[in-house]
């Protein structure tokens, strides 16, 4: 799961196959078959192994930060550490997003899902911020909360479209002042 990961970040879906993950990790093709009979199931594992990820991260957020606004940015961090360090230069469900409409239909859903909890998650985060009186929002939560999970997602791919991890950081604290402005 971890060479599919690493594939599926660095070339997506449909740019690797059980060969590849095979030569990678000393198996046979047979092998990989056996773990998962379909590429569709290990993608799907791959994708909901991330989401298992990012939901620790919110409990762990949730937990560690009780203001919204810091959740926020402890969020942002979290990706910020991930580019620069190259541990996870780009969000697999985000790969996997762009090409959606070539996706089986099960790592679709496993994609779509992810999103969806994640733009709850922010969408509450929003409302708790108003409520704490820390956050500033120029629409309604949701709305926020997609131009936040747009934001996040579009300075990964910036970073990654420029070479540079370092513009992840200033995209997002640009957008981070936005709705924080009292910070």
């Amino acid at each position: 799961m971890d060479e599919a990961r690493s594939l599926i970040m660095t070339r997506g879906y449909n740019g690797f196959s059980y060969a590849d993950i095979a030569v990678t990790v000393g198996v046979s093709k047979a092998n990989v078959h056996h773990h998962f009979a379909a590429k569709s199931d290990l993608a799907t594992a791959v994708v909901e192994r991330a989401h298992a990820g990012i939901r620790a991260q919110v409990e762990l957020l949730k937990e560690s930060e009780p203001e919204a606004a810091e959740q926020l940015r402890a969020y942002a961090r979290y990706w910020e550490r991930c580019i620069l360090e190259g541990s996870a230069p780009f969000c697999i469900a985000a790969m996997l997003a762009a090409e959606l409409p070539s996706l089986p239909d099960d790592v679709a859903t496993a994609v779509r899902a992810f999103f969806v909890e994640l733009k709850g998650w922010l969408t509450n985060l929003f409302i708790l911020g108003l409520r704490q009186g820390n956050v500033t929002l120029a629409g309604t939560p949701e709305e926020e909360a997609d131009a936040f999970l747009s934001a996040v997602y579009g300075a990964m791919l910036s970073a990654r479209a420029f070479g540079d991890p370092h513009r992840f950081a200033v995209i997002v604290e640009t957008l981070l002042s936005r709705v924080m402005p009292f910070r």
